[in-house]
């Protein structure tokens, strides 16, 4: 069922500005004023300095992340630069989207700081500084250490717009006050979806779309794409739902429908990419994008409505209220009866992976409980109708009790899936590291007159040691250790292919473009269950990377056999922007607890949500009296929190806008370290 809830909706914002620290330092937090090179050591050329502002300005128009870079003499001590950079970073008001780099001259140590709600994460910081940054310093190329950086973040926050989704609330504490009941249940997809469409504000080049300010548009267009994903989303549940009970002649007609609403929501989707990739566009072309994201949206809704009847007929629940009762019933017992096993199986991960290695189901089993206890709710509410006569009361519960029980049967599964990805990363990590130590073997016999074979060899080899590291100890970190050891593959493969015949150059392009898009399909799939089980929550940009992570899965999985090479780009290219979609899922969620949680009794993470309340909303499952509503009868409402927190809004590239009002995240990691 799409979620559909009307909100009355008042938002007090509280600004928090960090204070410098209050120690004393050897070199105080400097203020770096309008720059973003601060050189105070006087180890950069005016050129160098030139160089580094270039990169650092081309950073910023080309990705949603900003860098800043200071040089200085001294740290307090070694220890103190991940302190020092926080403090700089906090008292110039930099935001989740903006970075420093600082380095201590003197000192020989530096740090990369970042916040936890940026488009970059922890490891793929701590990968920066090891791969990037460190080895540049070593070798004294200050200006090196910088641009390094620079391409680092790049490479991992990617190119596009950093409005929507949970980031824009990164900075601010909000409380939300919801002043009615909203959301009434239907449990017809088609009858929510005929109280309010997603606005396409006329056609294609319709003349009342070109009075619309461009901003304005595009929030309407990311809305428009998050309601519409809600729609095609459940339509494919409740077409599951309706084979099930009806056959699959009877539902024929709306699985067609389905069929053309999800191809129109794809084309939508990549329009949504190309507007938020690196690529400057047009006033013109980002206004013709938009409306024509608009008009698939509208077109994909028409086409399911066009089938509302029949699919009426398929889902009068009522008449066999107490059979499907039964039916769910037996489901949530087994689904409940398995939440132990989830619950222990990720307890077991716990002691041998990073926590940031299971980020993605680190609350499934309460998220799982929440459904559960939802669904239990719902499910004596309708047996209750179904006691007192009203076949159309009990199937609205069923209905919701329904959809709570298969996400929490998807959140459990998650976990073990999860276990069977990482497992396979570990497996991956080490043949690769085998082969890499032969790779190196081969490199050394090699002639170097130019010094390019040692510097792949060094650097392989530093890779090794990472990777190594990664696949140690109680916290492994499997996926980052194969992500790094395949870009080093791709270097010493670029020095040693040509020692190699051409059968064993052909056995190892097929077994690389293999393993990679088995990595992608998990990374896929990943993100594909968290954004599922948590969809109410979710906005435009993680589904935007998620639609084109598995058009890019598919591009790979086509040309693996015929074009190996292209296939590899596909296929980085699908676990690239599936790792970004999860980062922007994940923002969102931490949004949505953030600003719902206090009102519902504390929040998902904390269990306390008046019964699975907050986690129902939070999967976006239609429900019949939210926030402890209720009374008879239905009404259909409009909008839906998945369009409340996404869609719209842009990023203000160059300076500190983004920063005055802080990071809503935290700067404290370990990281950083000498050179």
């Amino acid at each position: 069922m799409r979620v559909r809830w009307a909100a009355a909706l008042t938002t007090a914002l509280t600004i928090v500005f960090a204070g410098s620290a209050g120690a004393a330092w050897a070199t105080d937090p400097v203020d770096l004023g309008a720059a973003t090179v601060l050189d105070e050591a006087g180890v950069l050329s005016s050129s160098d300095e030139a160089a580094v502002e270039d990169r650092l300005s081309q950073l910023s128009s080309e990705s949603t992340a900003d860098l800043f870079v200071v040089y200085v003499d001294t740290f307090t001590s070694p220890s103190g630069a991940a302190d020092w950079a926080t403090a700089t970073a906090q008292d110039n008001n930099l935001g989740p989207h903006q970075y420093l780099l600082a380095v201590a001259v003197e000192d020989r140590a530096y740090y990369l700081s970042g916040d936890s709600e940026g488009p970059v994460s922890f490891d793929q910081l701590d990968a920066i500084e090891q791969q990037r940054i460190q080895p540049e310093l070593a070798a004294g190329d200050w200006a090196g250490a910088a641009v390094a950086a620079a391409d680092g973040i790049q490479d991992a926050a990617g190119g596009g717009s950093a409005g929507g989704g949970g980031s824009g609330f990164g900075g601010i504490l909000i409380f939300l006050v919801i002043a009615a009941a909203v959301g009434v249940v239907i449990f017809l997809v088609v009858r929510s979806r005929r109280k309010k469409k997603p606005a396409a504000t006329g056609g294609h080049g319709a003349p009342e779309v070109e009075q619309v300010p461009i901003e304005e548009l595009a929030r309407r267009a990311a809305s428009a794409l998050v309601q519409t994903d809600d729609a095609v989303r459940t339509s494919e549940q409740e077409l599951g739902f309706a084979k099930a009970q009806f056959g699959d002649a009877a539902s024929a007609e709306f699985e067609q429908a389905l069929a053309t609403a999800k191809e129109n929501l794809n084309k939508a989707f990549t329009l949504k990419q190309q507007l938020d990739d690196a690529t400057p566009d047009s006033p013109d072309q980002a206004r013709q994008w938009n409306d024509e994201i608009l008009r698939l949206c509208a077109e994909a809704n028409t086409g399911l409505d066009e089938k509302a009847a029949a699919f009426d007929e398929l889902r009068k629940l009522e008449q066999n209220a107490p059979e499907a009762l039964a039916r769910v019933q037996s489901e949530r017992a087994t689904v409940a009866a398995a939440l132990d096993d989830a619950a222990a199986h990720l307890q077991v991960l716990s002691s041998s992976y990073a926590p940031e290695a299971l980020s993605t189901v680190a609350d499934n089993p309460e998220q799982a409980r929440q459904r559960i206890a939802f669904a239990d709710e719902q499910l004596a509410a309708a047996q209750t109708a179904i006691g007192a006569g009203d076949g159309g009361e009990a199937a609205v519960g069923i209905r919701a009790a329904e959809e709570a029980v298969g996400q929490a049967a998807l959140l459990e599964q998650a976990i073990d899936k999860l276990r069977d990805d990482l497992a396979e990363g570990e497996k991956s990590a080490t043949a690769l590291l085998s082969e890499l130590e032969q790779d190196v073997a081969i490199a050394a016999t090699l002639p170097d007159s130019d010094g390019r074979v040692a510097a792949a060899i060094s650097s392989t080899r530093q890779q090794i040691d990472i990777a190594r590291n990664h696949l140690s100890g109680p916290l492994k970190r499997p996926l980052l250790a194969l992500e790094g050891l395949e870009s080093a593959n791709q270097q010493i493969d670029a020095l040693v292919q040509d020692v190699r015949d051409a059968e064993v150059r052909t056995q190892r392009a097929r077994q690389m473009v293999g393993q990679l898009i088995l990595q992608a399909q998990a990374q896929v799939s990943t993100a594909e269950d968290y954004i599922t089980s948590r969809r109410g929550a979710i906005g435009a940009e993680a589904r935007t990377r998620l639609a084109e992570a598995g058009a890019a899965l598919v591009q790979a999985q086509q040309l693996q056999q015929t074009a190996p090479e292209q296939a590899t780009q596909y296929a980085q290219r699908a676990n690239q922007l599936a790792g970004q979609a999860i980062q922007h899922a994940q923002n969102d969620v931490g949004g949505f607890d953030g600003g719902m949680g206090g009102m519902l009794g504390g929040g998902a993470s904390r269990g306390n949500d008046g019964g699975g309340m907050l986690g129902a909303v939070l999967g976006g499952i239609v429900i019949n009296s939210l926030l402890g509503g209720g009374g008879g009868g239905r009404s259909s409402g409009s909008g839906g929190l998945g369009g409340m927190f996404g869609g719209g809004g842009g990023r203000s590239s160059g300076g500190r806008s983004s920063g005055s009002f802080g990071g809503g995240g935290t700067r404290s990691r370990r990281g950083g370290g000498r050179f």
